[in-house]
């Protein structure tokens, strides 16, 4: 990654200057300042709640940060699943789920809140839906892998600490109507429901791995049969 790179945060406001400390702590992960190097994605979040927003153009510097890269392939899908586990609400709808949220916690838990800045998936509606899916043994983890990928949301840049937050400089702000961005933020979502749907078809139960089957078989982060997955 380059010491100095271009990022967007889509919001209902124009931020000039991110605040350390204040936002939703229930964020993919935790509280921070969420941002991509995509400035039609920022504008699709930025009308999440069916308002115009804008999409905020920073010019972040990294030099003296440290970066914790969870899809650069020194880390597994279920260490992702786990930071989501630890600030996001999931629904645990049964006795496999809660055993799985625990056996996830006790083998694939990584320490990430000492870093500055952290880049993973970003858990929208649909992705959100998968993992939970996940958790509960309805889908396989070689099933949500794909579906991280299969939707193209690409990867969110997240500010965690305030030696972070003082390396942002305001470049410009672009509006995003929601008459436009709100359309293909809904429609993302469902081409990603789609495209899991179809891939999910060509799999069988049989032979896919689910969350019991790796609880029962003592999977570890090491393990072998753990694929990494790059965005490409």
């Amino acid at each position: 990654m380059a010491n100095k790179i271009n990022v967007y945060h889509g919001s209902s406001l124009i931020i000039e200057h991110p605040v350390f400390g204040v936002g939703n702590p229930n964020n993919d992960y935790g509280l921070g300042f969420y941002c991509t190097e995509s400035i039609e994605l920022a504008k699709e979040w930025a009308c999440s709640n069916e308002s115009d927003g804008y999409a905020n153009k920073y010019e972040l510097d990294l030099s003296n940060l440290s970066v914790l890269s969870l899809t650069g392939g020194d880390f597994n899908i279920l260490n992702w699943l786990y930071v989501l586990l630890e600030n996001r609400k999931f629904c645990i709808g049964s006795d496999v789920a809660t055993q799985a949220k625990e056996y996830i916690f006790e083998n694939f838990a990584i320490d990430y809140k000492h870093y500055d800045i952290i880049k993973g998936y970003r858990a929208d509606d649909s992705y959100f839906s998968f993992a939970n899916a996940f958790l509960n043994n309805t889908i396989s983890i070689s099933q949500l892998e794909k579906a991280m990928v299969l939707g193209k949301l690409g990867e969110q840049i997240v500010a965690l600490s305030e030696k972070a937050f003082n390396s942002f400089s305001f470049v410009d702000s672009f509006s995003a109507p929601k008459e436009i961005y709100l359309p293909k933020k809904l429609a993302r979502d469902t081409n990603a429901r789609e495209n899991f749907r179809k891939e999910k078809q060509l799999s069988s139960i049989l032979t896919e791995k689910y969350v019991i089957d790796i609880m029962r078989e003592g999977w570890k982060n090491d393990d072998d049969r753990l694929q990494r997955v790059i965005l490409g």
